[in-house]
């Protein structure tokens, strides 16, 4: 077992036990404080295979501390995706490794996945419910979503400006008009992703509300052929007959009630995801883009010529490889690794831009 894969148990094992110290419903809080124990267990007996000091097993990497610091600044929510994308990967891992070795898949490969949803989803309280539609959305949404959209979009503020900047100051040795350039680069490019943003959330819970409203009159419509609808799911499911019918029957004596589960069920539409507002989404990849954006522009507000060329360059490259560290909390990978290929493709598209800004240049002096 590789050192990875225990750090791997002790990080889940870690955030588990914050998520249950943070959680005011003691019945939730239980759930997790047992999914800690598990993760625990499981963590101890790779360390003992692999060799590690048990010592080294209360000492959760900086990558766990940092999601733990993102729920106390931003709320849990987002650790709980990041928890059950983690149970997924170690699930796929599994069975990859089963297949590749030729051994038998039992079903208990995916059991993390299936105790933490089954446990949820047999609490009757309406808190335990929102927890499996926040694990259904993945994070999606944009409280969720704020810390991947921060990093995504400083980085597209960063290298769009960045090879902008650099085209500018090859064309013009980083003297007249790069500032200006930059400065509109920059204002451009974050109102053009919010503008997209808000569109695309805008026309997403435009199609969900047209589709609802669709569901809506077939409800009232034809209320006998949504019931055998809604049975034929169940019985989907695996759900017996005659039981199937008997719940479809019970469901559609509350026709609101019934609209809410045929929306969930026929059409997969969660109504929390049309909660999101089209304006904050919009706000959010404005700020993150601007953020990125304004780093190789800022030099040249102070200085010009190749001083405030190689001080872009600095600026940039550290703010690359600090993005490139920030991307390891989604994918797991090496810090050094991701913020090092991240300045060297953000440091190749700035020079192939200062390239052809210097042609240019040099073709406009002739």
């Amino acid at each position: 077992m590789k050192n990875t894969s225990v750090q791997t148990e002790v990080d889940a094992a870690y955030l588990y036990q914050k998520l249950a110290e943070h959680e005011e419903d003691s019945t939730i809080a239980r759930v997790f404080t047992e999914m800690a124990a598990i993760e625990r267990s499981h963590a101890e007996v790779f360390a003992h295979k692999a060799g590690i000091a048990t010592e080294e097993l209360l000492r959760p990497s900086w990558r766990a501390r940092t999601f733990n610091l993102i729920g106390k600044i931003f709320g849990y929510d987002y650790v709980l995706g990041v928890l059950m994308d983690t149970e997924k990967g170690l699930s796929r891992a599994v069975i990859h490794t089963k297949e590749k070795n030729k051994l038998q898949i039992s079903g208990s490969e995916t059991n993390h996945v299936k105790i933490l949803r089954s446990v949820l989803e047999k609490q009757s309280n309406t808190k335990a419910g929102t927890y499996i539609s926040k694990f259904e959305k993945g994070h999606r949404s944009v409280g969720g979503n704020a810390i991947r959209a921060a990093v995504l979009g400083g980085n597209d503020g960063l290298v769009s400006n960045f090879s902008l900047v650099m085209g500018v100051a090859g064309a013009t040795s980083g003297e007249g008009g790069v500032l200006l350039a930059g400065l509109a680069g920059m204002l451009a490019g974050a109102l053009s992703m919010a503008l997209g943003e808000w569109i695309s959330v805008k026309s997403s819970q435009e199609l969900y509300e047209n589709q609802m409203e669709i569901e809506m009159e077939e409800l009232e419509n034809n209320p006998e052929g949504e019931r055998k609808e809604l049975a034929l799911i169940y019985m989907a499911k695996g759900i017996p007959e005659e039981q199937a019918n008997a719940m479809a029957t019970e469901i559609m004596q509350d026709k609101e009630h019934a609209h809410e589960v045929l929306v969930k069920e026929e059409l997969g539409i969660n109504a929390e995801e049309l909660k999101g507002s089209a304006a904050e989404a919009a706000s959010y990849s404005f700020v993150f883009f601007f953020c990125g954006a304004i780093i190789p522009v800022a030099p040249f507000m102070f200085t010009s010529g190749t001083p405030a060329i190689l001080l872009s360059i600095l600026a940039s490259g550290i703010g690359l490889f600090l993005i490139g560290a920030a991307i390891t909390l989604f994918t797991g990978r090496n810090v050094w690794y991701s913020g090092c290929r991240q300045v060297l493709f953000g440091l190749a598209a700035a020079a192939i831009t200062f390239g052809i800004g210097k042609l240019i240049g040099v073709s406009l002096a002739d």
